[in-house]
């Protein structure tokens, strides 16, 4: 009995394991390619402090380049993510599908239970950094590229270490709570926070030591792919790894466990204040289900203000710590060639609006609300259908296609949300340093981002409406928003391949440059369009197909 639990812990997971693995080795051989076709002094004349805080060691090669963008921070970003979600799952997600009282069922105590769960996550994980550190060996054979000095299994094994920790931390708030959102919110937050630091934190005099309080300092600080395993840095992510898994165990077993019952939820609390409740039966109408879209605003309500504190929080940091490091970053940006700011997002560091451009809006910024957009489209449909709530919600008088539609601009208002929020901190960030940001081209950037995270946002809701299921349509939109924003990143170095980047909605986004100049509308409308013909391709879809009842 036991090992079934293992197993379909493992079922329920390999695939968006495996979609990342094929794009992360996928794009490692793409990007060996295009940096053998580029003047690497463009890279090795950088100033220290910026190959710092890019990953650039000292004497590095194409090879090199290509496992530090795509394995050292794109895929250690990506199986980190997979791992948290898989963490926050394990027991939070059982509790909201309303199945871990039916595998508790089995002869298999809490513990026992726990235990099974974080193997599973384990050891998904331990196959996934397998696979890549095959296709880490075979990419440079595949192109011809020299890998010598390189650790490659080094640096895997690091990236295995630091995404367990982040699954275990997952986990762990979800054994606590028993709410998934929050776990995998807070465990996001914690993620990108470590990122950022230990990238920004050793460019600022007498701040350099503050990194070592965060996770990622013990995955990325010895630089393993140049250096080897360094094992007390590995110690210390096992560790945390095993107190984490213990804290689960107990959070699990002291607590009282759901099993998917109705929460109460944000309006059914407001419509306990008069005022609040007048406004909701306005919107609401008289039909029974004419607040789909408000009733889905409220399922997602704790990923949505998770991601609005981690986006409002980055937002106002950024501009203080602008103001430690300005004058380093005016005097190294000045030797950096045009090519090399692809690794920073296209922009000069040494203004504010390129400081932000490259340390919140190029990744972090669409990194938080894709993953909204994204599970929410997922979700739409396929979770409803997963969650066997879908037949209760069709036996009411509306058609399929107001579902879809309600659905889509459920996910509209939180997107648009989160972008004030969005724009909110930047603009508090810039106003504390006194960095005098233009307030109308911060409120185009977030606009863009907004419509950049519909994008992938519709693609999850047209997946989840094809198919019925939740997994396919979160690791297909994950593994294109990934594939994508490398392939805009990095194709433009390589003259020969350079068009294609203007293919993707990345392009759309930030290569008009919006925080200097302005709204580019035409990329705006682009992008509107992408999401609307997305929307429409999941109503056809969805109106066409036999619904499921099982995940």
């Amino acid at each position: 009995m036991l090992a079934t639990i293992f197993t379909k812990s493992v079922r329920d997971r390999w695939r968006g394991v495996a979609i990342a693995v094929v794009v992360i080795g996928g794009m490692l051989v793409f990007g060996m390619e295009v940096y053998s076709g580029i003047d690497l002094s463009v890279y090795t004349d950088l100033p220290e402090a910026l190959r710092s805080l890019v990953g650039i060691d000292e004497g590095t090669d194409a090879a090199g380049l290509a496992y530090g963008a795509m394995y050292a921070t794109y895929g250690a970003l990506t199986i980190g993510s997979l791992a948290l979600s898989i963490g926050a799952g394990s027991v939070a997600g059982e509790e909201r599908d309303g199945t871990i009282g039916l595998l508790l069922a089995n002869p298999v105590g809490r513990r026992r239970f726990v235990m099974e769960k974080l193997g599973a996550l384990v050891a998904t994980i331990a196959a996934a950094s397998l696979a890549l550190w095959l296709a880490g060996i075979l990419a440079p054979v595949a192109v011809g590229a020299d890998v010598a000095g390189r650790h490659v299994g080094a640096l895997v094994v690091h990236m295995f270490a630091i995404s367990v920790f982040f699954g275990m931390l997952a986990a762990a708030i979800g054994g606590w709570t028993g709410r998934r959102p929050l776990a995998s919110g807070t465990t996001a937050f914690v993620m990108v926070a470590s990122f950022v630091a230990v990238g920004v934190l050793p460019l600022i005099e007498g701040w350099g030591d503050l990194a070592r309080a965060f996770p990622w300092h013990y995955y990325a600080g010895s630089d393993p792919i140049a250096t080897g395993v360094d094992w007390g840095d590995l110690g210390v992510l096992g560790g945390g790894s095993a107190v984490l898994a213990v804290l689960t165990v107990v959070g699990v077993e002291r607590r009282d466990l759901g099993g998917g019952e109705v929460r109460v939820r944000l309006t059914e609390r407001l419509r306990s204040n008069a005022l609040a409740g007048r406004v909701l039966d306005r919107l609401e109408g008289s039909a029974r289900v004419s607040h789909i879209w408000v009733k889905t605003l409220s399922d997602h309500q704790t990923l949505v203000i998770v991601v609005g504190y981690i986006v409002v929080f980055f937002g106002i940091v950024l501009g203080p710590m602008y103001l430690s490091i300005d004058d380093a970053l005016r005097d190294f940006m000045e030797q950096v060639p045009e090519a090399v700011l692809a690794m920073v997002g296209y922009a000069d560091m040494g203004t504010p609006e390129g400081w932000y451009q490259t340390e919140n809006f190029s990744l972090t910024i669409p990194i938080a609300l894709v993953v909204v957009t994204a599970v929410m489209g997922a979700n739409a449909m396929a979770g409803e259908e997963a969650d066997r709530t879908m037949g209760l919600l069709v036996a009411n008088p509306v058609s399929r296609r107001r579902i879809v539609l309600e659905k889509a601009a459920a996910m509209v208002a939180a997107t648009v949300l989160l972008g004030l929020f969005v724009f909110v901190g930047t603009m508090i960030g810039s106003l504390v340093a006194g960095l005098d940001m233009n307030a109308v081209n911060v409120a185009a950037t977030s606009a863009l981002a907004v419509l950049l995270a519909l994008v992938f946002g519709g693609l999850a809701l047209a997946i989840g409406g094809a198919t019925g299921r939740r997994g396919a349509a979160v690791a297909v939109t994950s593994g294109a928003a990934l594939a994508l924003y490398i392939v805009n990143a990095f194709f433009p170095l390589n003259e020969s391949i350079a068009w294609i980047a203007s293919w993707t909605p990345f392009h759309y986004y930030l290569s008009a440059d919006p925080l200097n100049n302005g709204m580019p509308w035409g990329h705006a409308a682009i992008l509107a369009g992408l999401f609307a013909g997305l929307v429409a391709a999941a109503v056809a879809f969805f109106t066409r197909r036999d619904l499921r009842q099982t995940d």
